[in-house]
């Protein structure tokens, strides 16, 4: 008789991933916020190309709808991050973004010199650069919603308040449009950054490599890092005496 054949006991899967090399980075709310408002962004300010630029204003025409199509986009644009404040996780990636530490200004550093390499660069889950954008970005899109509301509803304020909010919603408007086109650059040159924002997942070595601070495998503990476990490089309780050794190496050399 034909003995059975031997079943094969799969390996153990390791947590992150389907085998173990991919980590979550951002939680389905987290992404939704972000497409959401890059959708309105974008919408916000083609439509204020169409009313700027002359030869997108006569491709376009429909001066009236294209004005309250951006009036519209400019003042929702601060929803989806409102409507995000219900997540954990996003809750406890902008206390993450809004702590500046000492590998921080080691990378601000490391930048302002042209040093691109990885050791003189450390990064919690979020690196200095990126803080700053989020930083930038929602303070401008703050700006420049009341800023628009001046603008759009005159009887609000004396005239010199409405000639004043006009040329700071312009030229804020022609700095945000640099930043932007720098994030997307970015995004461009780093397929994996691209991928855990789509998906919400990035290669492990990638993470690594990139936020040597950040600690993702402690955060599957507690809701697809929604920051109550720590290990992030950016926080309290994070593997802060790891980090602080880290950076102190760092200090020392650029010193």
């Amino acid at each position: 008789m034909t003995p059975p054949p031997e079943r094969t006991v799969p390996p153990p899967r390791r947590a992150g991933g389907r085998d173990g090399s991919r980590v979550p980075r951002f939680s389905p709310a987290e992404r939704w916020v972000h497409r959401t408002t890059a959708l309105l962004l974008g919408i916000c300010v083609f439509s204020a190309g169409c009313l700027y630029l002359p030869a997108l204003a006569e491709l376009v025409g429909r001066r009236a709808l294209v004005v309250t199509i951006h009036e519209w986009t400019g003042i929702l644009t601060p929803v989806p991050a409102l409507l995000g404040l219900v997540s954990r996780a996003f809750r406890a990636d902008l206390t993450r973004i809004n702590r500046f530490g000492p590998q921080d200004r080691v990378w601000l550093r490391a930048a302002l010199r042209r040093d691109h390499r990885r050791q003189e660069r450390p990064a919690g889950k979020f690196n200095a650069g990126q803080k700053l954008y989020a930083s930038y970005i929602a303070g401008a899109v703050l700006v420049m919603a009341g800023t628009g509301l001046l603008m759009w509803f005159t009887g609000l304020a004396p005239l010199v308040w409405r000639t004043s909010a006009t040329f700071v919603h312009d030229w804020l408007a022609l700095a945000v449009v640099a930043v932007l086109i720098g994030h997307i650059g970015k995004a461009f040159a780093d397929p994996e950054a691209r991928r855990g924002m789509r998906t919400g997942r990035v290669e492990r070595a990638w993470a690594a490599r990139e936020h040597p601070l950040w600690r993702p495998d402690e955060d599957l503990g507690d809701g697809r890092g929604d920051g109550r476990g720590g290990g992030h490089g950016d926080g309290p309780g994070d593997g802060h005496a790891d980090a602080e050794h880290q950076i102190g190496g760092h200090e020392r050399r650029v010193r």
